[in-house]
C-alpha cells in the first residue's frame, strides 16, 4: 500500500508544481511572448477558475469509470496540455493549454485522494490522506524553487520538467496501481449523485474551505511584500523563508494526518484555525526582523497544512458513498480561495498598506473557525477522541464500494 500511496503522490506532487510554479516565471513568460506581467498573471487565475469549475463536473461524468483508467486518463491529459504548453507559440495557445492542465489536474488530484482512502483501512485513512497530499506540499518546499530556477533561463524548461514528473507518475501507476475495484454496475446517475449538493453539511465543508484558503493564500501571494522589511529586498533572504516555508507545509500535512487520525476532525480544524489566525494576526509585528518572519513561515504553514488534511476526510464522512464528487467539491472550493486571494490581497494592501494587510487574513481564519465550530459534530468523547473513530466508521464503506471511491 505505502508504495502505491507515493505513486499517487507523485503525481500530486506535479500538479503542485505546475500550479504554484507559474507565480515564478511569469516575468520570463511576458517577456517571451510579448505581453505584460498582469496578462501572464491570467494564467494562473484561468488555470485555478478552471479546475475549480470542471473537479465537481469531470467527478460526476466520471464516476463509473475504472479508478486506473480514470488515474491514467487524468495523468494523460496534464502530461499532454503541459508538452504543448511548453511548445504554445504564442499567448492565446498558452493559455487555453492551462485550461487543459487544469482539466486534467482536476480529475486526477481526487481520484488519487479517493483511492488513497479506499486503500487504507478506516483508523489510517487520514494519514493515507496526507501522504497523496503530501505530493502538493512537497512541491511547495521542491518542486517550485526547482521550477523557479529552471524558468529563470527559459520558462519553457519548467513546462517540460512538469512533463517529466507527469511521464513519471503515469509510468508507474500504469505499472504498479492494479487491482482497485471496479464500478459497479449499478453505479448511482448524475441526479443521485447530486444529492448531497443539497446537503447542508457538504455546504458547509466547502464554505469552510474557500474562506480558510482564501485567508492563507492572500497573504502566500503576497509574502515577499509582507516579509520585505525582514528581507529588505534580499533574494536570499526570501529565498531562506520560502524554503522554510515548504518545508513546514510538508511537515504540516504529515502532522495533520497523524492528528485527524488521532484527535478528530473537528479538533485539528478549531486548533488549526486559531493557530493560523494567530500567526496572521501576528504578522505585521514577525515581519519586522528574520528571526520574527521565520517563525511566521514555520506556524503559518504548519497549520495550514494540517487543516488542508483534515478537510477532504471530513468531506468525505459526509456522505461516503459519494466520496469523488464531495471531495471534487472540496478541492473545488480550495481553487476557489487560490483565485480569488490574488485580488483580495490586493485591495487589502490598497485599504490597509502593505504593513497591516494581513489583518484581513486573521479576519478570515475567524470566520473559518466560526464555520467548523458550528458544522462539525462535537466528538461524544473529546478525551479519548473518538471523532476520530467516528470518521472512520463513516467512510468504510469506500474500501468496499466497488471503487467509486476516487
Amino acid at each position: 500500500m505505502r508504495l502505491r500511496l507515493l505513486l499517487l503522490a507523485l503525481g500530486t506532487f506535479a500538479v503542485g508544481t505546475d500550479s504554484m510554479v507559474m507565480a515564478g516565471i511569469l516575468d520570463g513568460i511576458a517577456d517571451n511572448l510579448g505581453v505584460s506581467v498582469s496578462a501572464a498573471g491570467q494564467l494562473v487565475s484561468v488555470f485555478a477558475l478552471s479546475y475549480a469549475l470542471l473537479a465537481p463536473v469531470l467527478a460526476t461524468l466520471t464516476a463509473r469509470w475504472d479508478r486506473r483508467r480514470l488515474l491514467l486518463t487524468a495523468l494523460g491529459v496534464f502530461t499532454v496540455a503541459n508538452a504543448l504548453s511548453a511548445l504554445a507559440p504564442g499567448y492565446g495557445t498558452l493559455l487555453a493549454t492551462r485550461g487543459l492542465a487544469a482539466a486534467g489536474a482536476a480529475l486526477y488530484t481526487p481520484t488519487a485522494s479517493g483511492v488513497a482512502t479506499a486503500l487504507a483501512p478506516p483508523e489510517r485513512r487520514g494519514r493515507a490522506l496526507a501522504t497523496v497530499l503530501g505530493g502538493m506540499t512537497v512541491a511547495t518546499a521542491l518542486g517550485v524553487p526547482v521550477g523557479a530556477y529552471l524558468g529563470s533561463t527559459d520558462w519553457r524548461l519548467t513546462m517540460w520538467l512538469v512533463v517529466a514528473l507527469g511521464v513519471a507518475a503515469f509510468a508507474g501507476l500504469a505499472l504498479l496501481m492494479r487491482g482497485l475495484p471496479a464500478p459497479a454496475a449499478g453505479a448511482p446517475g448524475l441526479r443521485e449523485r447530486l444529492t448531497p449538493l443539497r446537503d447542508r453539511r457538504v455546504v458547509a465543508g466547502a464554505a469552510t474551505t474557500l474562506t480558510f484558503f482564501l485567508a492563507f493564500n492572500a497573504i502566500y501571494i503576497y509574502l515577499a511584500t509582507a516579509v520585505r522589511p525582514a528581507t529588505g529586498g534580499d533574494q536570499g533572504r526570501l529565498s531562506l523563508i520560502l524554503l522554510v516555508t515548504g518545508i513546514a507545509s510538508v511537515a504540516g500535512s504529515w502532522l495533520g494526518g497523524r492528528l485527524v487520525d488521532r484527535l478528530g476532525v473537528r479538533t485539528v480544524l478549531l486548533a488549526g484555525s486559531v493557530a493560523a489566525g494567530l500567526a496572521f494576526t501576528a504578522l505585521p509585528w514577525l515581519s519586522r526582523s528574520l528571526p520574527g518572519a521565520l517563525v511566521y513561515a514555520v506556524v503559518s504553514p504548519l497549520a495550514g497544512w494540517a487543516v488542508g488534511v483534515a478537510l477532504p476526510h471530513r468531506m468525505a464522512s459526509i456522505a461516503p458513498a459519494n466520496a469523488p464528487l464531495l471531495i471534487s467539491l472540496n478541492s473545488s472550493a480550495l481553487y476557489l480561495g487560490v483565485a480569488s486571494a490574488g485580488a483580495v490581497g490586493s485591495g487589502a494592501m490598497a485599504v490597509l498598506g502593505e504593513r497591516w494587510f494581513p489583518l484581513v487574513s486573521a479576519g478570515l481564519a475567524v470566520v473559518a473557525w466560526g464555520l467548523s465550530f458550528t458544522t462539525t459534530a462535537r466528538p461524544a468523547d473529546a478525551g479519548r477522541a473518538v471523532g476520530a473513530r467516528e470518521a472512520g466508521a463513516r467512510v468504510r464503506e469506500l474500501s468496499s464500494s466497488a471503487g467509486r471511491a476516487e
